[in-house]
């Protein structure tokens, strides 16, 4: 190809810098996923390296070949972006809250979403957000990255972003505790720098060292009080080691905390001195934006309010009108004013009586009003319908004078006059069976106990029998979505749940529950509907501290251009045999997807972006820079998948990642995925043959329990006594063989052995008792003879 001008030269020497570029990176480079030609190998070879915070949040990264290659160098570091959580529960009735741990308010929860629309505004982009270890900043966490679209963004849970621990006062009322120490006792320990409130000890209600959030932090490290500036100080360590770090990469770093630890970061930030730090507002849920120099000094905002650097996304006057009501609760205490003292019980309640009433006299009046305006509404109503009833009366008259037709007429001329009558709508015929099932959901459907007959070593769990010590991995199908109810091909498509997916999801974390089953992890994938199922049985659980590891490997199986369409359109195409192929086909993948195709995940940004460990693709990377007309580099995402494609991702994952990290060490493990993820799970931990996975069917939102010392597959009673049907396919009986507890026969034996060797000892040791007594009573015996000869 001859290519003239500077142009095309240019452009040749580009296209030959990705070649050398993409060769290199393919030779050096892990195994990715496959594309329509490739499969992977079941061992990848990117390393995971485990590392942990106090308390467990941040459990591993990648170590890969060629990650000094890949990595993009931005000159420009990333922006921060600080958020106070929304209204909690307490804040609306005036109570110290600190480290205890309620939730956000109906309100709070209505100021997050306006803070996310804030964001979207702006068209600021986040790549890893950071929150505490506290239910109402997580909360907020969940609902901006939920409205942002961008819920499979890595969130990082540490007990240092957590609010100042208020001591002994966690727990009480702000105007009664002003009302018994005084109000300017009580304002010192708020907004005073360094002066702490009374300590709270281990017999408190809210001591948190009881609760198992905290159960990796030492004694030391859990406090009984803190000042202002002992909060702050705690804040500062985690900013050096880990937030700055992240924003000098170029990452835009969402931090959704507290009032006193976000003045900790912006007063190291800004250097604002110890005496006006105390006076910095920070309002609930307005976004601070900070931008950084190439030397992580902050830059002045063009809004930015004094003495803060960052600017406040809301408007001017928002900002203000927030800042000053800030500035308001600052200086007094809220709900305690002057003639607090004098709220006895009784003038509450007259109060309060007075207040209803004039409440009911407004309520009153409001509805005579409405009742006048409706009447007057009705009357002209009432007139317009007698002027048409008669003008209708006329008309009928005269057409019936005119043509004459009676029901004896009808009859001469043999029109079927019941012909013309309503009729009853026909019942709808029923939905039939998804192609390429083997068996009807009638045939294969049983419950939770038919299921477990066939595992009686213990195939369902009681409540009392869901005790283990072994470590557990519970995996949950994610919850329905519009797609499963439509019969539509998902694979990676983002299709949210459906409010009965929602509800699965919950059901799910309510018989966890119910159980008393705890996890220490959830892995998950990158799609919303799996995320989501997971924070859905959380938030039952009441667990949503708890870390969430998101990785693409756990994703849907990749069904390239049936992504979107009808099953049954695709078998009316092209014949139910080659959809059953296609659908359940082992190694048979569906037609791969245009590198061009909005269902191609190398046009998705969180592909694009966050994606590190998968293997530059020549061809991609060729496609993209001819596109963009400079070098662009592109990962090798798949195309298409077949179940052995997708199964050849995610056990290694398991094996490799997940196994060592948590199992491995003792910590219980939820999975939540989609069918076939979950699939290639029971593939590998049942041993089931590769011609029956594909006749195994997996319930939405039903916890499959995997004891790893038995194992074998368990089921959760349902305590509701409802007797759902789940249907697992014609091979169902493949996951729940029985169980291994060839370790309760040894430890039985153990027991036994035990017991004997304990006989043995006890019946020796009475052998030597009565072999002593004997030897005393003969010494007694010639004492007695030796005393009766000496007198």
């Amino acid at each position: 190809m001859a290519c003239r001008g500077r142009g095309g030269q240019a452009l040749t020497l580009a296209l030959l810098a990705t070649l050398l570029v993409c060769a290199a990176a393919l030779l050096r480079g892990p195994a990715g996923t496959p594309s329509s030609r490739a499969s992977i190998p079941h061992s990848p070879t990117y390393t995971p390296t485990y590392t942990y915070t106090p308390t467990g949040t941040r459990l591993y990264s990648y170590n890969y070949p060629g990650e000094r290659v890949l990595r993009s160098r931005r000159k420009q570091p990333g922006t921060l972006i600080l958020v106070r959580h929304g209204e909690s529960q307490w804040n609306a009735n005036y109570t110290f809250t600190g480290w205890a741990d309620p939730d956000l308010s109906d309100l709070g929860r209505r100021e997050v979403k306006r803070a996310s629309r804030l964001l979207l505004e702006q068209g600021y982009k986040v790549d890893i957000a950071y929150t505490s270890l506290l239910k109402r900043a997580i909360s907020t966490t969940w609902i901006l990255l939920r409205e942002l679209g961008i819920v499979y963004l890595p969130v990082v849970k540490d007990h240092r972003l957590n609010e100042r621990m208020y001591g002994a006062l966690t727990g009480e009322s702000k105007p009664e505790t002003a009302l018994k120490y005084g109000e300017s006792v009580v304002q010192d320990w708020r907004r005073s720098l360094r002066v702490r409130p009374p300590p709270l000890d281990e017999n408190h209600p809210y001591y948190p060292g009881r609760e198992r959030k905290y159960e990796k932090l030492s004694k030391a490290e859990i406090p009984l009080t803190e000042s202002l500036l002992d909060t702050m100080f705690r804040s500062i360590p985690l900013w050096e080691d880990e937030i700055k770090r992240d924003i000098v990469n170029g990452k835009n770093v969402l931090v959704t905390a507290h009032a006193n630890s976000l003045r900790g970061l912006i007063k190291h930030i800004d250097g604002i001195s110890e005496d006006d730090i105390p006076a910095v507002g920070i309002p609930n849920c307005i976004p601070l934006v900070y931008k950084f120099d190439r030397d992580m000094q902050p830059i002045k905002q063009e809004h930015a309010v004094a003495p803060l650097s960052g600017a406040y996304l809301a408007t001017r006057e928002a900002t203000r009108a927030a800042l000053r009501r800030e500035k308001q609760l600052s200086l007094s205490l809220p709900g305690y004013t002057d003639d607090y003292q004098y709220n006895t019980p009784v003038v509450s309640a007259l109060r309060q009586l007075f207040d209803e009433r004039a409440a009911a006299d407004r309520l009153e009046q409001a509805q005579a009003a409405a009742k006048a305006a409706a009447e007057e509404a009705a009357a002209a109503a009432a007139e317009v319908k007698t002027a048409e009833c008669e003008k209708a009366a006329a008309d009928k008259a005269a057409a019936d004078k005119v043509a004459g037709i009676t029901m004896g007429d009808a009859a001469m001329f043999g029109v079927d006059m019941g012909a013309l009558a309503p009729t009853s709508p026909a019942k709808a015929p029923a939905s039939p069976q998804p192609a390429g099932s083997p068996k009807s959901q009638k045939e294969t459907a049983k419950t939770p106990r038919q299921w477990a007959q066939s595992n009686p070593t213990g195939g369902l769990i009681t409540r009392e029998g869901v005790r283990s010590n072994a470590p557990i991995v519970v995996m949950i199908r994610h919850g329905k979505t519009e797609y499963n109810k439509l019969g539509l091909f998902t694979g990676w498509e983002d299709a949210p749940l459906s409010k009965d997916g929602v509800k699965e999801a919950r059901h799910a974390g309510e018989l966890m529950r119910y159980h008393g089953l705890k996890v220490d992890v959830v892995y998950t994938s990158w799609l919303s509907r799996a995320i989501e199922t997971a924070w859905l049985a959380l938030e039952e659980l009441d667990d949503t501290w708890i870390p969430i590891v998101k990785s693409w490997r756990l994703n849907e199986r990749m069904y390239g251009a049936l992504t979107g369409l009808s099953k049954k359109m695709i078998g009316q195409r092209y014949g139910l045999e080659q959809l059953k192929k296609w659908r359940r086909g082992y190694e048979t993948r569906p037609p791969p997807v245009s590198s061009f195709s909005p269902d191609y995940p190398g046009n998705d940004d969180r592909y694009v972006k966050h994606v590190k460990d998968i293997r530059i693709s020549g061809r991609e990377s060729l496609i993209r820079t001819l596109e963009a007309g400079r070098l662009q580099l592109a990962r090798k995402l798949p195309h298409t998948e077949s179940l052995k494609d997708c199964m050849e991702r995610t056990i290694p994952y398991y094996t490799n990642v997940i196994v060592p990290s948590t199992i491995g060490q003792g910590k219980n493990v939820l999975i939540s995925s989609s069918e076939n993820a979950i699939r290639g799970l029971l593939m590998h931990l049942c041993d089931i043959p590769p011609e029956r996975i594909c006749d195994i069917e997996i319930p939405t939102g039903l916890p499959l329990l995997y004891d790893t010392q038995q194992k074998c597959i368990k089921l959760l009673d349902d305590p509701t006594g409802i007797e759902r049907e789940y249907d697992f396919g014609a091979a169902g009986s493949e996951i729940f063989k029985p169980c291994d507890i060839s370790f309760m026969l040894e430890e039985l034996e153990a027991e036994a052995a035990a017991e004997a060797e304990a006989a043995a000892e006890a019946e020796a040791a009475e052998a030597q008792a009565q072999a002593r007594g004997e030897e005393e009573a003969d010494v007694k015996a010639d004492v007695k003879v030796n005393d009766k000869q000496a007198s």
